[in-house]
Order: structure tokens, then C-alpha cells, then sequence
């Protein structure tokens, strides 16, 4: 190993634990290690270049060489490199951010708190709504639930709302209180003759009767995120969220969103849920918020959940006993600030916009390729199922062998994407930068890894045999 490694590979195996990652594996091959972007693209030690598209971890936005980003995180820096947002102090930045979220998310007289990840911000989100059922008198009122295949964070609550069993395995996770009901994925989940309308209503029946069995006034909270990302880019049929919003609206249960991923115009609109038609009561941000430059997220609380915050401060001594050293950190609003203005100044809602029916046309056009089942498209989000059968829809035996493999080819012909844990597809999220003939090149790319993975798994002679094999 010692002579295959380079001695930054080697110094990362000796020192750094990584996540989400075979561990014994990498000790062997050591990491990618990337040295710099520009653009879409990223190069490693060697100086290869890779198309990112998947945005890093589905989060940088405005790609890798953003020179304004780094100048609003070099002003602030030498202004004011760091101040908290704790006990009744604050910062300009934070304030601003604050004022401009509250202006844009779906949600009326918004109040905004800041933390630093996406699963920070779903992990507080909770723990603010068991304060508040507790103010409110309805103490037994704790349990959550979420989906199936959902991803909502690493921290012990936001991994117990992670409805992705690999996540789970290992880790004394979920925590009681917290369910998962049926993932909204026709593809894979819908019964044969099925149709989409008799799939929605079976589901929100699955809703209904684990809602009935844990007892209406135990149900906190829904949490959904507007289109599953790490599940597999999961977009729910028409009406889905519609018939669930009135079934939560009849026992009174919340409605969390997840807009860590697509928030901030990954679907085409400002946030997934003014894709989807969802009114939330509450809402996650990260990722994009600030291009990844700096870590940041945001959680929006409607007017009713933070004045019963303030009810609850006065009952137990004039005191929220809650806050992060980091919270509302000056560099990383002032970036995620111009973030925002970038968006606005540039429309670059608008750009996404063009680019989406390049881009639907592009991804769509793998529907006849034989090793592919289904695509999934919203915006400039997609994803790529492989299936060893494409009339029974029947996975590779083992899940996720394929996927991994063609993942490795892309990466050979120079082109990053993201492999999805609950099937055997690839996701694509590029930074909302994209041009065409970026577009072009990112599929041409694909074009010779798909061709890779065909031949080698035609050589398996697994394709439309079911048989079960192994790389």
C-alpha cells in the first residue's frame, strides 16, 4: 500500500476518519484528494480534471471559483471574523440573512434561527418543537414521523428521522418516538396495474392507520423533504402532498420540510415546496444557502411556533436555554447574503429555468438505454435507475453493485456523480451554473461510463438473468 499511496493519501489514512465510507477499503486505496475547482469542475492531486455533478454534496451552487463569495467571507473576515448571536447579542450579517430569509420562504412572519448543517438544523427543529409541545400542556405529543429512503442528517436525531436502514445499522438508532411511513417512490413501490391516483391514496392510507395505532394526540410532526434526495430523487406523484397535508391539517400535526437540498432553486423555484404545493409550518435550509463556501443553515418557524417559544421562555425564568457557539457566524451569513443577492442580481432562477429543458431532455433521453428502468427529473435534479430487467423492474443482485461500478467508469472518463443507497442509481445535481455545452460534455462523459458498464455487465451475464453476482 505504502508505495501505491501518495503521501497526502498516506497521511490521511494515518490521521482522518471519513464518513459514509468502506473503512477498511480506504486504508488500502487511499482517498481522491482534491486540490482545487473552477467552475463545474474539480482536479484532484494529479491534476485531473472531473466534472462535479453532483455539486460536491448536493450543495454548491454556484460552482467552485466563485470570486465574489470569497471576497464577502475576506471583508467580513477582516471586519469581524467572529462574534455569537447568544445571550441578547448579534451581528449585522445575521440580522440581514435573517430579515432576507424571512422575506422569501413560504411561510408568513417567518422567524429565522441560524445554525451550521443541514442536520444541525433539522436535529434544533425538533428539540424546538418538543419545547413547544411542552409549553402547550401536551406533553405525550413528541413522536415524529418520516419516510422511508428519506435522508435528513448524521446527528443522533436527524440520523432517528433518516429513514435509510444503512444509516441506522450499528448506531442504537432511530430513538424511540420516531417513524417512518412508506416512501413515495412509484417506480419501485407501486403495485402491479397500480395506478399513480390508487398508489397516493394507499399511501396516505399507510399514513392514516400509523397515525390511528400511535394515537393522533402522540403525533408531533411529519417531515418530508419536497423531492428525497440521497433516497434516490424521489418525486411524489400528483396529489401526494395535497392528501397528506389535509390528513396531517385533520389531526393537527405539523409539516416539517427539508429544503436542505432543494432549497434555494434546485427544482426551479426558490424552494421545493413552491414545486410541490406545500404550505409547511416549518422548514430546514442548508447547502446552498451558501454555495457550500461556508457552513450555514437555517431553520424558518411560523409566527404561532415562535411565540409559543417566547411563552415558553417567560414560564421557565426568562430564559431560552438553548443556543451554538457558531449560531448566526458572521463570515458565513455574510457569504450566504451574497449568495442571495447572486441569485437575484444574476436571475439566476431564470438561467435555471433554461437549463432545466435542456437538461429533461438530456437525462430523459437514458429511458431507452437497456440497463435503465426509470429517470427522475425536477429542475436541475435527476437521477438514473439501473435495473437488471426493465419489464419487471427487477434490481442487480446485490443493490447497488451496478451503480457502484458505473459510478468508478465515471469517475475514469473524468465526471463525479452521486450514487443513491436505496436502489442501484446514479443522481445528478450540477452546479445551477451549468451551461449547454456543459450539459453536453457532463452526458458525453456519462455516455462512455454508461458504455463501460454495459459491456461489463453483459461479460457478468447478469442483464435480465436475475442471477446474483459480485464485482
Amino acid at each position: 500500500m505504502a508505495n501505491k499511496l501518495s503521501q497526502h493519501a498516506l497521511k490521511d489514512v494515518a490521521a482522518l476518519v471519513h464518513g459514509y465510507t468502506d473503512l477498511s477499503a480506504i486504508q488500502e486505496s487511499g482517498p481522491l484528494i482534491i486540490t482545487r475547482g473552477e467552475g463545474i469542475n474539480i482536479f484532484d492531486e494529479s491534476g485531473k480534471s472531473y466534472i462535479e455533478a453532483a455539486s460536491g454534496m448536493w450543495c454548491t451552487a454556484l460552482g467552485f471559483s466563485e470570486q465574489e463569495l470569497v471576497d464577502a467571507a475576506t471583508e467580513q473576515m477582516q471586519k469581524l471574523p467572529y462574534y455569537h448571536t447568544l445571550a441578547a447579542r448579534s451581528v449585522n450579517p445575521a440580522i440581514e440573512l435573517a430579515e432576507k430569509l424571512t422575506a422569501l420562504v413560504p411561510i408568513d412572519n417567518a422567524h429565522i434561527h441560524l445554525a451550521v448543517s443541514g442536520s444541525e438544523a433539522n436535529d434544533f427543529l425538533i428539540k424546538f418543537l418538543w419545547y413547544c409541545s411542552n409549553v402547550r400542556g401536551t406533553p405525550k405529543r413528541k413522536k415524529v414521523i418520516s419516510r422511508r429512503g428519506a435522508y435528513h442528517g448524521a446527528t443522533i436525531v436527524a440520523a432517528s428521522l433518516t429513514g435509510l436502514e444503512k444509516n441506522h445499522q450499528g448506531f442504537d438508532i432511530p430513538l424511540p418516538g420516531f417513524l417512518h411511513t412508506s416512501d413515495p417512490h412509484f417506480y419501485h413501490r407501486g403495485l402491479p396495474g397500480e395506478s399513480e391516483d390508487a398508489f397516493v391514496d394507499r399511501l396516505v392510507e399507510d399514513l392514516d392507520q400509523l397515525i390511528l395505532i400511535e394515537g393522533p394526540d402522540t403525533i408531533m410532526a411529519f417531515m418530508a423533504e419536497p423531492v428525497t434526495g440521497g433516497g434516490g430523487v424521489v418525486i411524489p406523484p400528483k396529489g401526494y402532498y395535497q392528501k397528506v397535508q389535509a390528513l396531517l391539517k385533520s389531526y393537527g400535526i405539523l409539516f416539517l420540510a427539508d429544503e436542505v437540498i432543494t432549497g434555494f432553486g434546485r427544482t426551479g423555484t426558490m424552494f421545493g415546496c413552491e414545486s410541490m404545493d406545500i404550505q409547511p409550518d416549518a422548514m430546514t435550509m442548508g447547502k446552498a444557502l451558501s454555495s457550500a463556501y461556508q457552513p450555514i443553515s437555517a431553520i424558518a418557524l411560523s409566527e404561532e411556533i415562535y411565540q409559543t417559544l417566547v411563552k415558553g421562555s417567560d414560564q421557565n425564568g426568562n430564559y431560552f436555554g438553548h443556543g451554538a457557539t457558531y449560531s448566526g457566524h458572521p463570515v458565513a451569513a455574510a457569504v450566504a447574503l451574497k449568495v442571495l443577492e447572486i441569485f437575484e442580481r444574476r436571475n439566476l432562477l431564470n438561467h435555471v429555468k433554461e437549463m432545466t429543458v435542456y437538461f429533461a431532455e438530456r437525462i430523459r433521453s437514458y429511458m431507452q438505454h437497456p440497463l435503465v428502468g426509470d429517470v427522475r427529473q425536477i429542475g436541475l435534479l435527476g437521477a438514473v435507475e439501473l435495473v437488471a430487467d426493465k419489464t419487471s423492474r427487477q434490481f442487480f443482485d446485490p443493490v447497488g453493485v451496478v451503480s457502484s461500478h458505473l459510478k468508478k467508469c465515471c469517475e475514469k472518463h473524468g465526471l463525479v456523480v452521486r450514487t443513491i443507497q436505496a436502489g442501484d442509481a446514479v443522481a445528478f445535481c450540477p452546479p445551477l451554473i451549468i451551461n449547454e455545452a456543459e450539459i453536453d460534455e457532463m452526458f458525453a462523459r456519462f455516455n462512455l461510463a454508461l458504455a463501460d458498464t454495459t459491456q461489463w455487465v453483459e461479460q457478468q451475464g447478469a442483464l435480465k438473468s436475475g442471477k446474483k453476482w459480485h464485482v
